[in-house]
């Protein structure tokens, strides 16, 4: 109780400022990679898709990283993947029935 309320919580491992830094990225081991960039996509795919954002999240993970840093950067380019992600979860689900 006598933690300042920044050590509340789970610990972050990245400051958030945005968008990552080229720097921090190439020192980081790919699969810190993707938590990095999964880290700051989550959020941004929860504006739209609250309910399945972290299923989209994770089938964007499995893209490149450089791919994946073009779809921090463009609303566009990642709106069109979430879109994607959905067609292709509706597909899935309309087989299973």
């Amino acid at each position: 109780q006598n933690q300042p309320p920044h050590q509340q919580g789970a610990p972050q491992a990245i400051p958030h400022e945005g968008a990552l830094t080229a720097s921090a990225l190439a020192s980081a081991s790919p699969e810190v990679q993707k938590n990095m960039i999964g880290e700051r996509l989550y959020p941004l795919i929860h504006q739209s898709q609250p309910e399945l954002a972290g299923k989209i999240t994770g089938m964007l993970l499995e893209m490149d990283n450089s791919e994946l840093l073009h779809l921090l950067e463009s609303p566009d380019a990642l709106n069109s993947k979430i879109s994607e992600a959905l067609q292709v979860l509706e597909a899935h689900q309309a087989g299973q029935e």
